[in-house]
């Protein structure tokens, strides 16, 4: 069973910035979704197995880079000028084909998340 386990968030100053890491039991492509209270699960940001490609959602680009260490298994999200509205609880996915995807249901396997707080 593929295990997920993210870390690294926590309640941020608007401006502020964050590092996401999600570590998992092996190597797959993997993707950042975030989920705010009463709205759909969206997409942040994915990687390719390899880490030579990225994908970005349009609210994210310049401010959220993500990137990998493959001898960790660990894909990371860094967060910078976070602001309000970046407040969700962040969840990574993996999924088995090694091309990075923005939808998220065409990720296998899903970490517990972890909260992001961005006060103003």
């Amino acid at each position: 069973q593929v295990q997920l386990v993210e870390s690294g968030g926590g309640l941020v100053q608007a401006g502020g910035s964050l590092r996401l890491s999600c570590a998992a039991s092996g190597r797959y492509a993997m993707g950042w979704f975030r989920q705010a209270p009463g709205k759909e699960r969206e997409f942040v940001a994915a990687i390719s197995w390899s880490g030579g490609s990225t994908y970005y959602a349009d609210t994210v680009k310049g401010r959220f880079t993500i990137s990998r260490d493959n001898a960790k298994n660990t894909v990371y999200l860094q967060m910078n000028s976070l602001k309000p509205e970046h407040t969700a609880v962040y969840y990574c996915a993996a999924r088995i084909i090694k091309l990075p995807d923005r939808d998220y249901s065409n990720y296998d396997y899903w970490g517990q998340g972890t909260q992001v707080t961005v006060s103003s």
